[in-house]
């Protein structure tokens, strides 16, 4: 192995093409976060089960297990084989098609992520005592990547402390800008809203009126809550809404029964119904500090429908519950004015061919110059009171 300490800890080392192959519990010990449920055996699984990944979708499971001595799971990557760039929400097309123009080979290539999800979280599944640290498996995993003969290795929404530890064992790192709502203690909707300026208030307060008006009644269903004529009218409109917006379907209908079967209460489904059709809807998954947005749908473009599911009744769900954050998803700057803030966050890069590593070097230089410009001028344009950001007692 690449790593002396790597090779010291464990004894061996595989590749599973399937999660099912390998016993939750023995995965959750080392993916266990209790506020992360993507890199949880239960949603991984129900990405494959539900087909969502494997067959013709360009994401062929690869998962990396590291074993120790007594044959226990000490490690784990949710790994993919992929054939395209679509699904990551870190853009590497250029590079690929730069890449490919000068006559080289940039698929396939492997992706360290949780597919289809820009959600912040732990890539390198280190269980605690194991004796594995961060740095020595990025070298092992660079190892990895040479004798596949894969062009690069991209381990996207990192945590910022893996993204330095793969940046020391010789990634290139990359960084991004996400919008997170914050909840420092909000008794409820109308806390939150004194908080802001006066403008801002104001014109929520305007758009969830219009969106009230619409006159649909808005449902917050939780896991088995969920009957499948719901999930059946989500899916029509998730596909609806991706051909308007991207025009490729990532998830499968049966994900989507394979998800609330999987996590249960963990899922929550925010819709807007016409006499018990769903005509829109959220679906978040629930941490145990955060309610994570995950994919807007809808039938209908009406005015302020997606504010209101998305943002507006997600913030009141989660000051009921006390949670601290509520992540929206990738991109977004609309999502400034209503309460969301900017948040950093993290790639990490390998490429085996030096030409390419060095061109991608020079272009993510310039690229974080003009993402630190840019989210100094976003804390600007805050939509919080200067002593309500403060947290002072007048600005509660």
């Amino acid at each position: 192995m690449a790593d002396e300490r790597a090779a010291a800890e464990i004894s061996s080392l595989s590749f599973c093409s399937r999660l099912s192959e390998v016993p939750a519990a023995e995965w959750d010990a080392c993916a266990a976060d209790p506020d992360d449920p993507f890199t949880s055996h239960a949603f991984l699984s129900a990405l494959e089960a539900g087909g969502a990944v494997g067959g013709r979708s360009g994401w062929e499971p690869s998962h990396l297990l590291l074993r120790d001595g007594a044959g226990r799971l000490a490690a784990a990557a949710p790994l993919y084989v992929k054939s395209h760039s679509f699904g990551e929400y870190v853009f590497d097309h250029a590079w690929a098609e730069a890449f490919m123009r000068a006559g080289g080979r940039y698929y396939p290539k492997w992706q360290l992520a949780v597919p289809f999800t820009p959600v912040p979280g732990r890539r390198l599944l280190i269980r605690p005592g194991s004796g594995l640290d961060a740095a020595g498996m990025g070298r092992l995993l660079i190892q990895l990547t040479r004798e596949s003969g894969f062009s690069s290795l991209h381990v996207t929404f990192c945590r910022e402390a893996e993204a330095a530890a793969l940046a020391e064992a010789g990634f290139l790192r990359r960084r991004g800008v996400q919008f997170h709502w914050q909840n420092p203690g909000y008794r409820d909707f109308e806390d939150f809203l004194g908080a802001l300026a006066s403008r801002k208030r104001k014109t929520i307060r305007r758009e969830r009126r219009e969106a009230a008006a619409l006159g649909l009644s808005f449902r917050i269903r939780r896991g088995a809550e969920i009957p499948e004529r719901i999930w059946d009218g989500f899916h029509e409109a998730y596909l609806a809404t991706v051909d308007r917006k991207w025009g490729g379907p990532y998830l499968t209908r049966a994900f989507f029964s394979e998800l609330a079967a999987r996590l249960g209460e963990r899922v929550v489904l925010i819709t807007a119904e016409r006499e018990g059709d769903l005509v829109a809807g959220a679906l978040n998954l629930l941490g145990t500090e955060t309610l994570y947005g995950r994919n807007w749908a809808t039938l209908e473009q009406l005015p302020f429908l997606h504010f209101e599911l998305c943002y507006y009744q997600a913030i009141e769900f989660a000051i009921a519950l006390g949670l601290k954050t509520v992540q929206a998803g990738a991109q977004g700057e609309h999502k400034l004015a209503r309460g969301y803030v900017p948040v950093a966050t993290h790639s990490a890069h390998w490429f085996a061919h030096r030409g390419l590593a060095r061109a991608v070097e020079a272009f993510l230089r310039r690229e974080a110059e003009v993402v630190a410009a840019e989210a100094a001028e976003l804390e600007a344009f805050t939509p919080y009171r200067r002593d309500a950001a403060e947290g002072t007692e007048e600005g509660r």
